[in-house]
């Protein structure tokens, strides 16, 4: 019989750890606390370090239905100070990496992860809330809100920000608001300024993101500082959607503005992480992706961290319990101490760059912003610098598969 495992979180992350799971002989089974899948959020820009790994699964990203993005420009739209402030032309990832940058909806890659894991008969359990994980010796009862228990060899948290596993393991530190909040939406692509580019468009203490997710639509967001508003991705009534047309966004230059005037829906919501963790396990219980380390999304890089992730926790699987076999608690130790050692200092790096990035990008005042203008220059003057530069980050952290 097959060593069952709990995947906790039927998000973009615990789908695809479960398939991985299925293909290396394992039972998962995922329970999610939402009712039922519900379409929400906005797009990524998938990296290609975490398109890699999604690559490891048989014609996952050849169904992926996104759009290649062919270059990053980084562009100031403040008044009196508009200007291209660096490019880079970036169709060479998919020669050295074998990946290029791809836009997707969110909505759209979420389904089709479920749909993959589904398709190698993996159960997804909607609405079954994680209250409680006992461990014994030999496997960890879960049991859930709603009375249901179920038992396992091993649990992965793969739960978001509001991880129920992580409260469980560590306790409960509180989600810490950066200070910052996000609004976005979709638009026609026939109104962007550069329909194959992912821009970064600096003003003043605020920062836009835009980028195609199809052939048809581009997706915006706009960082600012505000007040504390609820991690909430849902869309807005009417009446806000109309006056953020007609509000002062609609004016930026490099068709930002035209892209909020044509919005297709808006959503608006906060910007969160949490304290960082020395170690993301306890017995059989282990945290992947925003579970283990949440991180602001200015680096683009929340959901290929994730895949990173899963990548590392199947390769010490693999190397410490081959067979797949149910594992002692010592070998499961083993195995999640070599996953920490590598994935916990990687993803620190990426939650601090993160929140740097937000804290550069959306500085106030004339003289801050023409500085942040000067330094983005700077670092974007030498395109194969640049290149080379992204190169490294986005190769990923394992050169040949052992998955």
């Amino acid at each position: 019989m097959s060593t069952k495992v709990i995947v906790i979180g039927a998000g973009i992350a615990g789908p695809v750890l479960a398939t991985f799971l299925k293909l290396k002989g394992y039972e998962p089974v995922i329970y999610e606390r939402s009712p039922a899948f519900v379409e929400n959020g906005l797009a990524h820009a998938l990296q290609p370090n975490g398109l890699r790994v999604l690559g490891l699964l048989p014609g996952v990203v050849e169904r992926l239905k996104g759009f290649e993005i062919q270059k990053i420009m980084q562009i100031s739209a403040m008044e009196g100070h508009e200007q291209v402030l660096g490019q880079v032309d970036t169709s060479y990832l998919k020669g050295q990496i074998g990946f290029s940058i791809t836009g997707v909806q969110r909505a759209t890659l979420h389904k089709l992860l479920l749909t993959v894991a589904e398709e190698h008969g993996v159960k997804v359990n909607w609405g079954h809330h994680a209250i409680s994980f006992k461990q014994s010796e030999n496997e960890v009862q879960v049991t859930f809100e709603n009375g249901h228990k179920d038992t396992a060899s091993l649990v992965v948290g793969c739960d978001g920000l509001h991880s129920d596993t992580r409260i469980a393991l560590f306790g409960n530190d509180k989600p810490e608001f950066t200070g910052q909040v996000q609004i976005g939406g979709f638009a026609p692509s026939s109104v962007a300024f550069e329909r194959n580019a992912l821009l970064s468009i600096f003003h003043d203490g605020m920062h836009m993101l835009t980028h195609a997710f199809d052939e048809h639509q581009h997706v915006w967001i706009v960082t600012m500082r505000e007040a504390e508003c609820k991690e909430d991705r849902g869309d807005r009534d009417a009446k806000t959607v109309e006056e953020t047309r007609r509000g002062p966004l609609s004016k930026w230059s490099f068709g930002a503005g035209d892209l909020v005037k044509n919005a297709t829906k808006i959503t608006k919501y906060g910007l969160y992480d949490r304290p960082e963790l020395k170690t993301w396990h306890k017995g059989r219980v282990v945290l992947l992706g925003d579970a283990a380390h949440p991180t602001s999304p200015h680096l683009g890089q929340g959901a290929s961290q994730s895949f990173e992730d899963i990548y590392h926790l199947i390769r010490v699987l693999l190397k410490y319990n081959p067979d797949a076999s149910s594992p002692s608690t010592d070998t499961l130790h083993k195995a999640f101490t070599e996953y920490e050692i590598i994935r916990v200092p990687a993803s620190t790096r990426i939650v601090k760059g993160a929140r740097e990035q937000g804290e550069i990008r959306a500085v106030e005042g004339l003289e801050r912003g023409l500085a942040r203008n000067r330094k983005v220059q700077e670092d974007w003057k030498d395109e194969e610098v640049t290149k080379q530069r992204m190169l490294s980050t986005l190769s990923g952290s394992f050169k040949k598969s052992e998955i």
